[in-house]
């Protein structure tokens, strides 16, 4: 598990990228996040899992359609990675992103963990 963080305007989002080999181990990672950030205002994420068939899930815990788990699921694809999950776990600051904002701080978010993944891929 990798993990990287960013403030946008007060808010605070933390990513964390995981291999996983089913949904069910997903699901099971989020819910751990969810418990272990009871305080988070949303826990947003996507999948891809690539075996036989393509799996592609995303979620947007609340936030304003298409603004969180739609995008970290464009970075997950970009990047080309397969079996991973991406949650970006958000703390929100006070002063409202709009849809545009949140898009490019889960964008970015996503991109920051997941450039840590595939230096980690890299060096290995």
């Amino acid at each position: 598990m990798k993990q990287a963080e960013l403030e946008v305007k007060k808010s605070k989002f933390l990513s964390f990228i995981y291999n996983i080999d089913d949904e069910s181990q997903a699901i099971k990672i989020v819910d751990n996040i969810k418990k272990e950030h009871k305080k988070a205002t949303h826990v947003c994420y996507a999948y891809r899992l690539v075996d036989k068939s393509e799996v592609v899930k995303f979620n947007d815990d609340n936030e304003p359609s298409g603004s969180a788990g739609r995008p970290i699921l464009a970075v997950i694809e970009k990047s080309g990675l397969k079996n991973v999950l991406i949650v970006v776990v958000r703390y929100f600051g006070g002063i409202k992103l709009g849809v545009g904002g949140l898009f490019r701080a889960y964008t970015k978010c996503a991109s920051l963990v997941c450039e840590l993944k595939k230096n980690e891929s890299l060096s290995n």
